[in-house]
């Protein structure tokens, strides 16, 4: 989003002596001390913390991204992640099936990113995903959860201050009930993953949904279900909100 500066206009103060002059005249003592400290408030109250707790009766690996990396959950475990505002294109997701070493390094049956512990890319498909961006339009959140990459494990995205009260979930059993040509190991593809045609896909930027997008849509009609699902499945709140998304809820 683009925001207009408006340009205040001032008398020059001309010197020959020193040319900083005009800042030493003008400024009062702790001027620049006061706009960091604006700008330094105004940024912290527009961030977000987001409570990650997995209710899952296995360990999970969280992964968030651009901002966390990642961490092992056992059962009843909750990370708590700091999200600047203004982030965008975040995303969190249960990883499963993982094994990593001393250093962090592995791999997972599902949600894998790149086989780090500490996440700096999106994680391999079938992932259910909780994605948002902060303090955008109208400075609004935007969040949803996402069923485009496929679905690993049930999800619970929602509000929990700021009066923002409406929270997203998919619940369903999904994996139990996949359709034959969409199941994977540890989870269920998206067809856009099986099949990668524009169908499913929306490579031109047009489609509309089908028969399996439609599965998914039924049981979770709060998530996205093909690439293009926009007018039920995005959800605002006002910036500075602070979220939590439960893993199995």
């Amino acid at each position: 989003m683009e925001c207009s500066i408006k340009k205040a206009c001032c008398t020059p103060i001309s010197t020959h002596k020193n040319k900083h002059s005009f800042l030493k005249m003008s400024l009062p003592r702790g001027f620049f001390f006061l706009v960091a400290l604006f700008f330094t408030f105004t940024t912290a109250a527009y961030a977000a913390r987001f409570d990650i707790t997995n209710r899952c009766g296995n360990t999970v690996w969280a992964a968030s991204v651009p901002v966390g990396g990642g961490r092992q959950l056992n059962s009843g475990d909750t990370w708590s992640v700091d999200v600047p505002a203004g982030t965008t294109a975040a995303r969190i997701w249960a990883r499963t099936g993982c094994n990593f070493d001393g250093s962090g390094r592995g791999g997972c049956q599902t949600g894998d990113c790149g086989g780090v512990l500490q996440c700096t890319a999106y994680g391999a498909p079938p992932n259910t995903l909780a994605e948002f961006a902060l303090n955008q339009f109208n400075n609004l959140d935007f969040f949803d959860i996402s069923l485009v990459d496929g679905f690993n494990v049930p999800m619970e995205f929602s509000p929990t201050s700021n009066g923002c009260s409406r929270g997203i979930s998919c619940t369903a059993d999904i994996n139990g009930q996949c359709p034959s040509q969409l199941k994977a190991q540890g989870g269920c593809n998206n067809p856009c993953t099986v099949f990668k045609t524009n169908e499913y896909c929306c490579n031109s930027g047009s489609c509309s949904a089908t028969a399996l997008s439609k599965f998914f849509k039924d049981r979770c009609p709060d998530a996205y279900s093909y690439p293009k699902d926009d007018q039920t499945s995005t959800f605002t709140c006002p910036a500075g909100t602070n979220y939590k998304v439960v893993f199995c809820p």
